[in-house]
C-alpha cells in the first residue's frame, strides 16, 4: 500500500509507530546508498544506548484510599479508641503501585566509513521525539552533535517530526514543519538546510563524501514508501482519528480531504 500523502505522513509521527518507522528507514537508507558507495565506502547502521532517567518517564502510582501510617496517626488511634471510635482494621493485602525505573533506550543511525582505514566520513541521524525534548535523550544527542560538527566528518540530520524543539540552528527565521540538514565539514559553519511542510514532498538530497568523490542522492520520499508498505503500516495506522500532534487548522482541512478521497477517512 502507497501512502497516503505525497510528502511526510503525520500519522507516522505518534508514539507506538515512529519507533518502527525509524528503523526502517535506518536501514533502507543503507540499502540504497551502499552499491553506489563500493569500494571506497559502506555504510554501517550504528546504535547509541543510554539511560533515560526522566522523572516522567515512569509514574509512581500511589492509590487515594492509602493511609500512611506514622506515629502521630497511631497515638492518635490510640486515643481515638479509648472514645469508643471505629478504626478501621490494618489492610491484610499489600497494594500494588507502580515505581519508576530508568528506560534502556536504543537509537539506531548510520556511518559512512572509508574502506580500509575506518574513517567515519559521514554520519546520518534520523530524530527521535526523545532528541526534540528537554531530558537525557536530548542531552545525549546534542553531545554528540557538538562533537561531530566539531570535526572532519560530515552531518546529515534528518527531522520528520513536528512535535518538539528544533535542533540548535540559525535558519534565517524559516518555520517548517520539517526540516533535513546538510553540514558539510569544510564549509561550517554555513550548512544546507531543506526545510519543507506538510503538504510538500520530501526533497532529495545529496550525501557528502570526502574530496571531489561523487555525492549520491538520497531519495527519503521513495524511501518512506517503501517503509510504509514493507512494514505494513496501512493495517497499524487509524485515518479516522486526529493524527498526534495535531495538525493545524488548514492542514487538518487538506489532509481530511486528501484521506476522503481515497476511501481511508469516515468522511468520504
Amino acid at each position: 500500500m502507497p501512502l497516503p500523502f505525497p510528502g511526510m505522513n503525520p500519522y507516522l509521527e505518534q508514539p507506538g509507530i515512529w519507533q518502527g518507522i525509524h528503523k526502517w528507514l535506518i536501514v533502507a537508507i543503507a540499502d540504497v546508498i551502499n552499491p553506489q558507495l563500493r569500494p571506497q565506502y559502506r555504510a554501517a547502521i550504528e546504535e547509541r544506548v543510554y539511560e533515560n532517567k526522566d522523572d516522567n518517564s515512569v509514574l509512581v502510582g500511589i492509590p487515594d484510599d492509602v493511609i500512611i501510617q506514622t506515629a502521630e496517626t497511631t497515638t492518635k488511634s490510640s486515643k481515638s479508641s479509648q472514645t469508643n471510635v471505629a478504626v478501621a482494621a490494618p489492610p491484610t493485602q499489600p497494594v500494588t503501585v507502580t515505581i519508576p525505573l530508568p528506560e534502556t533506550v536504543k537509537e539506531w543511525y548510520l556511518e559512512v566509513r572509508a574502506v580500509g582505514s575506518g574513517k567515519v566520513i559521514t554520519v546520518i541521524e534520523i530524530l527521535s521525539p526523545k532528541n526534540k525534548r528537554a531530558g537525557e535523550g536530548r542531552n545525549q544527542y546534542e553531545r554528540k552533535r557538538q562533537k561531530i560538527l566539531g570535526s572532519s566528518t560530515h552531518l546529515i540530520e534528518i527531522d520528520l517530526l513536528r512535535g518538539g524543539k528544533e535542533m540548535p540552528m540559525d535558519s534565517k527565521g524559516i518555520k517548517t514543519d520539517y526540516r533535513i540538514l546538510v553540514s558539510r565539514s569544510q564549509t561550517r559553519p554555513s550548512a544546507d538546510l531543506y526545510a519543507f511542510n506538510l503538504q510538500s514532498e520530501i526533497p532529495i538530497f545529496p550525501l557528502p563524501l570526502a574530496g571531489e568523490d561523487p555525492e549520491p542522492k538520497i531519495n527519503l520520499q521513495e524511501l518512506l514508501h517503501q517503509a510504509y508498505d514493507r512494514g505494513s503500516y496501512d493495517l497499524v495506522v487509524d485515518y479516522t482519528k486526529e493524527p498526534a500532534p495535531a495538525l493545524l487548522e488548514a492542514d487538518a482541512a487538506w489532509a481530511a480531504q486528501l484521506l476522503a478521497q481515497q476511501g481511508l477517512s469516515t468522511d468520504n
